[in-house]
């Protein structure tokens, strides 16, 4: 057994399956609803701008925590089925990038990226709109705004439907038909079981709670230090105070002497140490790899000309978009490119060695209790959901027949073999897959021109991650059934939430600011990446035709598949090839490094002290950590909120 496989196992038979099922969904979970929308949400939303992280992990485990205590006193029990429901609310909230929110909208639209690359002027309507004076207000509660909420509320509508209900039907086909043993699944359900058994009184395994209450207190203080600090003293001041740098600490124009064209510098996030000691091993160690890799090879980059766009005196920010519009954009495509080979072809090879004779012909069976559904009602929701896209898509782009083309392409044939692939890959190790550009291809290839094309709601999804999140489910006993109530329940609660407190915080101060330090410093990056591909379809030139290079595409291609060839001649674990992808790709290296940190201290010293015992205790110390760091993060910007209410009063 390989070294990546002896990893793997760790996270098998962690838990198993139990022999009933529960609703989870009860009048605790529609408060909880009401818990997320009102606390959860703004905070979510205010700790992104802040820090660049939403709460994640941290609402999750704050919400069950709370809803725990407050059954303890109320002298009633949750079961582990509402747990997951509580613990699956809170995570619904999990926010999209920023260039997928309303918020980066109203910046793109007014940002210097989006003029430089004459993108701001072909912005549709529906997008954002344009006019300074409505922009102005600061509100999203005008009439102008009205198609772009519209077209959000829509796609956030069918995402949730197709998602729920595609991703059950592969989880059907890859667990119960193939028998696949999901090895991540368990991790994420382990934290819900130490709750539940706390909860339950049982006192077999006392570590799990006390070790949550470890991670729980250190979250706390760091959590106080971290974004308390700089969102508290932001509300009194003009500026800022932060005892820690966010997002990062810059040491590009320190280091350019005898680094030059590579971006340094380092995150003080504790929580980035500990996804390093969570993560597998061998693909942290894999991206520090290829972050050495970077800073050896950007400097013969930049004595071999190949990065002109660099000078002397650049930041992270300006280093990193520079150099990957001369190098790392097309050499990542092909390093890309490799890597969604190389997953196919073991998805494949997978299945070609799995005895035929163990899958099952015919539809699995269907199990009352877990509230299992028949295909032909997956089958039609897929269709009524792709008709939905294709007809809104179709309708704001005026039926453009090469636009047409790729939206069946996509409906009928990319998303449900990549769904299938990731599903497998998933259930056999953790892994997800993407063809790299896929969708800057077929934009180009429609022949259409404008931007308004990258703003489509189109059917291109990958279902597949979605399966260890039923794996999940299942493992904690809840039925899919009370999965599903819940989403009808929480989807308008989130969708007025959402738009009505990124209104508020908008109009708090202008975003980017000062008060929102990640903003101010990551989003004009994000802007000229974005806007970098949109010009793609523009008339006339494009900085893409530039960045895009062939040679260069084909030498990362090549790299990626000897990297794998080599790796595999030295029976080094698989899991290292996509680690060092990652670290090649031109990624952050500020957040890479406390990573590594974090796994060689899980490897090296914890692992060592305590055994295999470690890979139970570290997921539940994250969780911990998350929850107890989210806390007082909410307490503060409960506070933030206060304050600038009162201060907003007339008297």
């Amino acid at each position: 057994m390989s070294k990546a496989d002896k990893e793997i196992e760790q996270f098998r038979g962690l838990m198993e399956i139990p022999s009933r099922f529960e609703d989870g969904f009860s009048v605790s979970s529609f408060v909880g609803a009401l818990f997320v929308a009102l606390v959860m949400i703004p905070g979510a939303i205010y700790m992104n701008l802040i820090a660049g992280m939403g709460v994640g992990q941290a609402a999750q485990w704050v919400t069950v925590i709370l809803f725990i205590e407050i059954a303890k006193r109320a002298n009633q029990k949750l079961s582990r089925a509402q747990i997951f429901i509580l613990f699956y609310m809170a995570g619904s909230i999990v926010g999209e990038t920023a260039q997928e929110t309303i918020l980066f909208a109203q910046f793109l639209i007014q940002s210097d990226a989006a003029a430089s690359f004459g993108v701001a002027s072909e912005l549709p309507k529906w997008f954002a709109p344009s006019d300074p004076d409505v922009l102005a207000v600061r509100s999203f509660f005008q009439v102008a705004w009205l198609p772009a909420l519209g077209l959000f509320i829509f796609r956030k509508f069918f995402s949730e439907i197709d998602s729920a209900v595609l991703g059950y039907g592969l989880f059907r086909l890859t667990s119960d038909i193939e028998k696949l043993p999901f090895p991540m699944a368990p991790i994420g359900a382990q934290g819900i079981l130490a709750l539940s058994d706390d909860l339950e009184g049982k006192g077999n395994e006392p570590w799990r709670w006390r070790v949550f209450s470890i991670g729980g207190a250190i979250g706390l203080i760091f959590g106080f230090i971290y974004m308390g600090l700089p969102a508290l003293t932001g509300t009194f001041f003009d500026a800022s105070i932060s005892m820690l740098p966010i997002p990062f600490v810059d040491w590009t124009s320190y280091t350019e002497e005898f680094l030059p064209g590579v971006a340094t510098g380092l995150s003080f996030d504790l929580g980035q140490l500990i996804i390093g000691m969570v993560m597998p091993f061998f693909a942290i160690v894999g991206s520090f790899i290829g972050i050495i890799v970077s800073y050896i090879l950007n400097p013969i980059l930049h004595q071999s000309n190949q990065l002109p766009s660099w000078t002397p005196g650049q930041n992270t920010v300006e280093t990193l978009f520079n150099t990957n519009i001369d190098f790392y954009f097309s050499f990542g495509i092909g390093l890309s490119m490799a890597v969604a080979l190389i997953g196919i072809v073991s998805a494949v090879r997978k299945g070609r060695d799995k005895d035929s004779s163990q899958l099952v012909k015919k539809e699995p069976k269907i199990h009352e209790s877990r509230g299992d559904i028949s295909t032909k009602w997956i089958a039609i929701t897929y269709l009524f959901c792709v008709a939905a896209y294709i007809g809104m898509s179709g309708y704001l782009i005026e039926w453009h027949p090469g636009v047409m083309a790729v939206m069946f392409f996509y409906a009928f044939l990319y998303t449900p073999l990549m769904s299938y692939v990731t599903a497998r890959l998933e259930g056999l190790a953790g892994q997800v897959v993407e063809i790299p550009f896929i969708r800057e291809i077929t934009f180009i290839l429609s022949g259409y021109k404008g931007v308004a094309i990258w703003f489509l709601p189109i059917p291109k999804k990958n279902y597949g991650i979605k399966t260890v999140f039923y794996k999940q489910a299942e493992l904690t006993g809840t039925s899919f059934r009370s999965v599903w109530k819940t989403d009808v329940i929480l989807f308008p609660v989130i969708i007025l939430s959402v738009v009505a407190f990124s209104s508020y915080i908008w109009s708090l101060a202008e975003i980017p600011s000062y008060i929102y330090p990640y903003t101010q410093e990551m989003w004009e990056f994000e802007a000229k990446n974005a806007c970098l591909v949109y010009s793609s379809t523009l008339e006339g030139y494009s900085p893409f035709y530039e960045a895009l290079d062939g040679a260069k595409v084909a030498i990362g291609f090549g790299a990626g598949m000897t990297l794998f060839g080599f790796m595999s001649i030295v029976g080094a674990p698989v899991l290292m090839v996509y680690g060092i992808v990652r670290g090649l790709g031109n990624s952050l290296p500020h957040t890479i490094i406390p990573n590594f940190i974090g796994a060689l201290l899980g490897k090296y010293y914890f692992e060592k002290k305590l055994g295999i015992k470690w890979r139970q205790y570290v997921p539940v110390m994250s969780a911990g950590f998350f929850c107890g760091s989210g806390l007082i993060a909410m307490f503060c910007i409960g506070l933030v909120f206060l304050i600038k209410a009162a201060s907003d009063l007339p008297y």
